[in-house]
């Protein structure tokens, strides 16, 4: 039990120690790492999407206003027709009792 060779069997808990803090240290780097390219990503968003979402924006405000114009030009030409079948359907009616 004396040996040296006992000895070098146990672990020694000093040892221990020290492999668990260098893998606390290992773990918290890649963690830290990772979070900091998360970050980078977020701030790129922030940045760039920002100025996406205000030209999209201004984009479809423009196409609310074309298709606004487009909706009454429609609707007016839509009764107009109206107005020429009313008229074609008398012509037809007028001709077909003379």
């Amino acid at each position: 039990p004396g040996t040296c060779e006992a000895v070098t069997l146990r672990v020694n808990p000093i040892r221990k120690v020290v492999n668990l803090l260098q893998q606390m240290q290992k773990k918290v780097t890649e963690e830290g790492e990772a979070e900091a390219e998360l970050y980078a990503k977020f701030e790129c968003y922030c940045k760039h999407g920002a100025k996406n979402l205000t030209d999209s924006i201004a984009a479809a405000e423009e196409k609310i206003e074309a298709l606004g114009a487009e909706t009454k030009a429609s609707v007016e030409r839509k009764a107009k027709l109206e107005e020429e079948l009313k008229q074609h359907k008398a012509d037809r009616e007028a001709a077909t009792k003379a």
